[in-house]
């Protein structure tokens, strides 16, 4: 390699360095409503985080030997990985069984997907008793290979990496690097067949966890089909989520959107709205199947059996019925309205699994309640993870074709 092409490789980076410094400069305004009530949060949960990492889970969380999981695994990781679900699905529907329709939403999918990974299932590192342990599924001397926790941590780290690669041609085009783009492009559609392949097993994975709990969870509750009832549920979570993302996106970043985004929004919505309703009807049929197998109707009339009425009639049976109504005459205000109701649904239900329902014969007193600290964090994680979207949203061509 002569002096020549050195110095010319040294000028790129260079060039590409300095680009970078200039797009870490703030571009939108500072002083918003979202960002003075979510900066503070985002700074007292990194000062909590650091506490908890050097003082222990005693000393930030209410967690006990009776109550190992809180809402950090409740909420966080398996509410956040449902949340994540609309990647695996839109991906599916794009690459596989190319559907053009859906295709100018599917960056901001991904990226919604990814950034979920790394920091809601990036969460388990919090709930982690011996945090410094957590390369042991994949440096450890004992692996655990029995362990469905063995599975899921490998599934996590391998789906971030998909999904990063997925990605990347955005970042490369971020970057100006078309000879890379290329190079990644070429990549996508092996690491969408993969991804793919993980969500399908580590969403019902996370359900699986639950399995060696009977006897501690509420029989309404408990089934054998946990591990389906997560993997059909995360299809119109993410699904959700994507809708109500998308609504935002549409509304925050609309200067930022193309005109193929802006115009196909309504029939993109639409056709999400069509989807939810379909298999919030298939999970409804399996859950009235388990109820109808497990013989509980009589712990119907008890107060945990009003409880699964109002998670099964309340947040899936009225949502289906709303997304159906909006398909059906073109409303999208019926479609974000059960969307953020399907939303809760799946966030009532993951807890439930996790904290409500798990070892429901206790008296109050005894039961679970989360500490303030853990509610702080769980918020910065949320708020820092919105803060890094529009980040990148704001600067990367996600909503929008590239600017060369």
């Amino acid at each position: 390699m002569n002096a020549a092409v050195i110095a010319n490789e040294t000028q790129n980076f260079k060039n590409i360095l300095r680009f970078i410094i200039n797009e870490l400069k703030p571009k939108e305004k500072i002083l918003t409503p979202f960002n003075i009530i979510s900066a503070p949060i985002i700074l007292l949960g990194a000062i909590l985080i650091i506490l908890r990492l050097v003082k222990g889970l005693g000393a930030t969380t209410n967690l006990s030997q009776e109550y190992p999981w809180g809402i950090w695994i409740g909420f966080d990781v398996m509410v956040g990985v449902a949340f994540a679900g609309g990647a695996y699905v839109l991906t599916f529907v794009v690459y596989i069984l190319r559907s053009e329709k859906y295709h100018p939403i599917i960056r901001a999918t991904i990226l919604n997907g990814f950034l979920a990974y790394v920091f809601y299932a990036g969460a388990i590192f919090l709930d982690l008793g011996r945090w410094w342990n957590i390369t042991n599924p994949i440096l450890g001397n004992k692996f655990g290979v029995n362990s469905v926790l063995f599975l899921v941590a490998w599934h996590f780290l391998l789906y971030m990496i998909a999904a990063f690669i997925e990605f990347s041609p955005v970042i490369a085009e971020w970057l100006g690097l078309e000879k890379i783009k290329k190079i990644l492009n070429s990549l996508v559609l092996g690491a969408v067949i993969f991804g793919i392949t993980l969500s399908t097993l580590h969403q019902s994975g996370l359900g699986a966890l639950f399995m060696m709990a009977k006897g501690k969870i509420h029989p309404l509750w408990y089934t054998e089909f946990i591990p389906v009832l997560f993997f059909v549920s995360s299809i119109f979570a993410g699904l959700s989520m994507v809708i109500f993302e998308g609504s935002i996106s549409h509304r925050v970043f609309h200067d930022k959107m193309d005109y193929e985004h802006r115009s196909s929004h309504h029939g993109i919505m639409i056709g999400l709205g069509k989807g939810c309703a379909l298999v919030m009807f298939v999970y409804l049929f399996l859950k009235v199947l388990i109820l109808i197998h497990g013989k509980h109707w009589t712990l119907l009339n008890s107060p945990m059996g009003n409880w699964y009425l109002i998670e099964i009639i309340g947040m899936v049976a009225i949502p289906c019925l709303l997304f159906l109504q909006g398909a059906r005459q073109g409303k999208l205000i019926l479609i974000q309205i059960a969307a953020i109701i399907s939303l809760v649904g799946i966030i009532i239900n993951r807890l439930n699994y996790s904290v409500i329902a798990y070892k429901w014969y206790l008296p109050f007193s005894e039961r679970y309640i989360p500490s303030w600290m853990e509610i702080v964090i769980t918020l910065s994680i949320v708020f820092a993870e919105i803060w890094v979207f529009r980040w990148i949203v704001s600067r990367m061509p996600v909503l929008s074709k590239s600017h060369e």
